[in-house]
């Protein structure tokens, strides 16, 4: 008896409301994926919560073969991505196919070594992920440093005191007014108000 033809589902996803997936769709067409089986999200690949995705997750099965055309597209944190991917290959028991890159290709066809392969590559691909994402962020800390060595600010910049400042400081600190009194008294809220007093200790600071 001859088997069943596996169906084709394909997933796309952009950024932004503005960002075209044209592209994507137009790969996941020529490689044999039915229009009507392409599910699309225009959200951050941050996390997979995401109405398409997780609409698409549900009808998985065994008999499936999901097709994106580049793993990022399906997400970019990779320690969530290889839970998906196990809970895809592994839990829902379909294939994934990643079309710009065909050695992430799991499907039955490639036997066992050809899962085996797939699986090591992903973990590959997300040890250079994180590692770049950990350069970045040390690098970033690095020129933040060097930046303050030189006097940049980072934030908002400071609003200027309030007129009335001087004057609430000195009945403040004469123990005229509290400090709650005393910063209504110069239109200011408590902490900012008690923020300049303490900035005032330290002059360098300023």
């Amino acid at each position: 008896m001859k088997k069943n033809k596996k169906k084709h589902v394909g997933y796309a996803r952009v950024s932004t409301k503005e960002q075209k997936e044209d592209r994507q769709i137009a790969a996941l067409l020529e490689a044999g994926v039915p229009k009507g089986q392409i599910f699309v999200d225009k959200v951050s690949g941050k996390d997979f919560e995401r109405p398409q995705y997780q609409e698409m997750l549900d009808g998985l099965d065994a008999d499936t073969v999901l097709f994106v055309k580049s793993v990022d597209r399906l997400g970019r944190n990779y320690k969530e991505l290889m839970e998906e991917w196990r809970v895809i290959t592994k839990e829902k028991g379909a294939d994934i196919v990643v079309l710009d890159m065909p050695i992430l290709d799991t499907r039955a066809e490639q036997n066992l070594t050809g899962k085996v392969i797939s699986d090591i590559v992903l973990t590959l691909l997300s040890f250079v992920a994180e590692n770049e994402r950990e350069n970045i962020r040390s690098r970033q800390a690095e020129g933040i440093r060097e930046a303050k060595k030189r006097g940049v600010r980072f934030g908002h910049p400071r609003l200027p005191l309030p007129p009335k400042f001087e004057e609430a400081y000195g009945k403040w600190e004469r123990g005229e007014l509290s400090i709650g009194k005393a910063a209504a008294f110069c239109g200011m809220h408590k902490s900012s108000f008690y923020r300049r007093i303490k900035e005032r200790e330290k002059p360098g600071e300023q």
